[in-house]
């Protein structure tokens, strides 16, 4: 069976009869909702939370978040981005409650710093496995991807990602950039071994609200079955081994991070990190 990332482009792909008949369908709907529900689940949040939709489409799992009882931790604010213009457009004429960005997530997340307590993404983060041109790579777009959401979300926040891998090199691809960027990440599966499976990325920024047990590292899939830990973090080094900060190896560490999230710096050269003389 084809999948229409393999083919199309998502904002070509999501035309404006896709996105209507994507949005009026009783089985989406249904199955849209479930696995919003799920991924609040995971998140977890106890108290009204800003949260970011990523590939939020034309506002089904929006309005989910914008129900969320009180007792429950709701109702929630939200802010989605999506790439397709008719979606977004199906949303607005919906009257959705959250605020809406059209926006290329394989480009990164355009907002400021720790803007987000938790994101969302329900049958997106697939479509970033598929090159759309020569100049573009799936690695890129999951790297600016993964690098931006990172940056977006506050420390301690969360993000649950619910996608269709195509096969387990994708799902080896999309959990190595989280990894890379930064995040603790957890690979939860529902139905497993079953044409209904769906794979959900929970993932941590920094030090979770949560203890964790066991080494778990999101506090809420401890126990569950059908988890995979991917916990690359560096731990805290102490003694032997520590890069001193300023040092010639800490440059050039710090360099490597930065290229990596995409900015411009100085190359290296005999002159990184040496001494300067004491001026009278």
């Amino acid at each position: 069976m084809s999948r229409p990332e393999d083919t199309l482009q998502a904002d070509v792909h999501y035309n404006e009869v896709e996105a209507r008949k994507y949005t009026t369908s009783s089985r989406i709907q249904n199955i849209q909702a479930a696995m919003t529900r799920r991924a609040l689940e995971l998140l977890d949040l106890k108290s009204p939370s800003l949260i970011l939709d990523v590939g939020c489409g034309s506002g089904l799992s929006g309005e989910i978040l914008s129900t969320v009882p009180p007792e429950e931790g709701g109702p929630h604010v939200w802010v989605g981005m999506d790439i397709s213009a008719d979606m977004l457009d199906v949303a607005l004429q919906r009257d959705v409650e959250g605020d809406l960005l059209l926006s290329d997530i394989g480009q990164g997340v355009p907002f400021r710093p720790g803007t987000f307590d938790a994101a969302i993404s329900i049958s997106a983060i697939q479509w970033l496995c598929n090159a759309e041109n020569s100049e573009t790579s799936p690695a890129g777009r999951l790297t600016r991807f993964f690098n931006g959401l990172y940056a977006a979300l506050k420390r301690g926040g969360r993000a649950v990602c619910q996608f269709y891998p195509k096969n387990d090199v994708q799902k080896q691809m999309i959990t190595s950039a989280a990894v890379k960027a930064g995040f603790g990440a957890g690979l939860l599966e529902d139905d497993p071994d079953t044409k209904n499976v769906k794979v959900y990325l929970v993932l941590t920024v920094g030090s979770s609200a949560v203890p964790a047990k066991n080494g778990d590292i999101t506090g809420v899939v401890d126990g569950m079955d059908n988890v995979e830990i991917h916990d690359h973090r560096k731990k805290a080094k102490s003694g032997k081994g520590e890069i001193k900060k300023g040092s010639k190896a800490w440059i050039i560490k710090k360099k490597e991070q930065m290229e990596r999230k995409g900015k411009i710096v100085k190359a290296t050269s005999k002159y990184t990190g040496r001494k300067r003389r004491v001026q009278f």
